[in-house]
């Protein structure tokens, strides 16, 4: 297996777990924040797009640093669930047109705090898949505070046990 075919079989699975946390988000909850100096559930939920789109642009040659989409999350829960169907699409996409040699070459990203430079897309499409896990647990720790179920990540929770 050679590093796009790696990356493509672990986005997928991880997509697909986030999806799951995605949609256990209650609609009436989309404005939870655990404090006042956090993101709401549906800003935090709107950074799986944001990920997955630099992922997309920078396998497709369209990577911008910053980026020239909004940074602002749509108004409503079925929006960013839209969006992030979207970025979704839009990934698949790009896996299936990209090259292994596209992995070498290097874009413009953050090298260290305040600092640009040169970075392969190799470790940008990483970098961005694993903010996205990062997100994905702040964002189950949402559900814990909403009183909403927690599907399984990585094993089984209290809402979906294995046994």
């Amino acid at each position: 297996m050679n590093r796009l075919e790696q990356f493509t079989d672990v986005w997928t699975r991880e997509n697909a777990t986030t999806r799951r946390v995605l949609h256990a988000l209650p609609a009436d909850q989309a404005e939870f924040r655990p404090s006042p100096n956090t993101k709401t559930a549906r800003e935090v939920a709107y950074i799986f797009s944001l990920g997955q789109g630099g992922i997309a642009a920078a396998l497709t040659n369209q990577w911008q640093w910053p980026p020239p989409q909004p940074r602002t999350a749509p108004a409503t829960l079925d929006e960013v669930r839209a969006a992030f169907d979207t970025s979704t699409a839009a990934v698949r996409d790009a896996l299936a047109k990209a090259s292994e040699s596209q992995f070498d070459e290097t874009v413009t990203f953050f090298t260290a705090p305040k600092q640009l430079g040169p970075v392969k897309i190799a470790d940008l499409v990483w970098f961005m898949l694993l903010d996205s896990v990062h997100h994905r647990g702040q964002l189950s720790i949402y559900l814990r505070g909403m009183q909403a179920k927690v599907p399984s990540i990585y094993g089984p929770t209290a809402d979906e046990p294995w046994m």
